[in-house]
């Protein structure tokens, strides 16, 4: 980013940034000029892990539907978990899902907001699981997989042998590839569905202490310490957790963080309505959780925030909240709602909210970040933080509706100029 917050004009010539001026007068003849007045040119965003139903649950996503939708959200970089059937653990998987996604025609439905002048065909990335099946029992083969293309190394699940997790940082760290590690103690949350708190209390509904992501943080921080080798701490959810990320960070240990744009959103009493679709993993933090989780993004204590889209079908989710599988949809409806949240009541700057879905997700990734600059790719969207849309099957590009949001009415998209 060029941390540039200004009305401009720009010129973009065979997909590169041309020029930027306040106005530009000198252009070629056959320039398609395009009134943008009002609306948002940014880079395009960066999702540091979501998940895919193909291959093996198709049902829930195809790899054609997740990239219709990572366009619509303006996603231009999307990195994808490993656990598929059969999960991201072989080298030849990697070549064949890379290979498919680039199969699928860049060019999407007429009414899928999407723009080949600016936004390039969204680019997939992997992680390659760490251990065999993502199981967290027996590590990978995470030499072939560093060889074969992976972005970096995760399971996306909890690992609870922390030998294991010793022996995967010693391992992997050759490779120079991002590892990204979950934090849970699944002995301390059992079958909890809500974060501990009076809202859980009253609703009745079986709790996930904090202790379940701090002291599994703790340890694992422990464990980067005795390697210190850079390792990505994803799902953050807790104060606590923030609290433990600060001092981690302050002794010089080798850690970036996220936390997902629902955490950000939403918090405990949102339950109130047992939405299955409010089912996550972490679950949803309290108030003092949430508030914390917001003030630690704006600072850089968490990097980034991640999408962590995961799709489930209809049947899948309407069950009672507590036998609901956890997770939602958010590649298409993340960006205008933080951007209603906290931009529209000047919590945060646009630049400080796409710092923290585009400029530090790839840093996390271990990618140089879009730029809007003479000379650089066009990599970029165009935002329109008025445009009014239904969230309906018709206007989702993904397959899947579990959301809470589905049926209402949201405020910005990313638009065609």
């Amino acid at each position: 980013m060029t941390q540039m917050d200004q009305v401009i004009d720009v010129l973009i010539t065979d997909g590169t940034i041309a020029a930027l001026a306040p106005v530009i007068a000198d252009m070629p003849a056959d320039t398609n000029v395009c009134d943008c007045q009002g609306l948002v040119l940014a880079p395009g965003l960066v999702d540091c892990y979501s998940h895919s139903g193909e291959p093996g649950y198709e049902s829930r996503e195809t790899l054609a539907s997740l990239k219709r939708a990572a366009m619509a959200g303006g996603f231009t970089r999307i990195a994808l978990l490993p656990d598929t059937q059969p999960t991201i653990d072989q080298p030849a998987l990697v070549a064949q899902i890379q290979q498919q996604w680039l199969q699928i025609p860049p060019a999407p439905p007429d009414h899928v907001p999407w723009s080949t002048t600016l936004a390039q065909n969204p680019r997939l990335f992997l992680w390659g699981a760490l251990t065999v099946n993502a199981a967290g029992q027996q590590m990978a083969e995470l030499g072939e997989l560093a060889k074969s293309g992976v972005i970096g190394f995760a399971d996306g699940a909890a690992i609870a042998n922390l030998g294991l997790v010793q022996r995967l940082l010693e391992y992997a760290q050759p490779w120079g590839k991002p590892i990204a590690l979950y934090a849970c103690d699944h002995a301390l949350a059992r079958n909890g569905v809500l974060r501990e708190g009076l809202d859980a209390i009253q609703l009745g509904l079986p709790i996930v202490p904090v202790a379940a992501e701090s002291a599994a943080l703790a340890a694992l921080l422990e464990v980067v310490a005795s390697v210190n080798i850079p390792v990505h701490i994803m799902r953050v959810s807790t104060a606590r957790s923030v609290d433990l990320i600060a001092t981690a960070k302050a002794r010089g240990l080798p850690i970036t963080a996220s936390t997902t744009w629902m955490h950000l959103l939403l918090n405990t009493k949102a339950a109130w309505g047992y939405d299955p679709n409010l089912r996550l993993e972490p679950p949803l933090g309290t108030p003092e959780d949430q508030t914390a989780l917001v003030k630690a993004v704006q600072t850089g204590v968490i990097d980034a925030i991640a999408i962590d889209h995961t799709p489930y079908t209809y049947e899948e989710k309407t069950v009672a909240f507590a036998e609901a599988p956890p997770g939602a949809i958010g590649l298409e409806l993340a960006l205008p709602l933080l951007w209603q949240a906290f931009v529209v009541p000047n919590r945060w700057t646009a630049l400080e909210l796409w710092q923290a879905l585009s400029t530090r997700p790839a840093i996390c990734l271990g990618q140089t970040p879009a730029t809007i600059a003479p000379g650089h790719p066009a990599e970029a969207i165009l935002f329109d933080p008025q445009q009014s849309w239904q969230v309906t099957a018709t206007t989702l590009q993904s397959l899947a509706r579990n959301t809470p949001w589905y049926g209402q009415t949201m405020t910005g998209r990313v638009v065609i100029p």
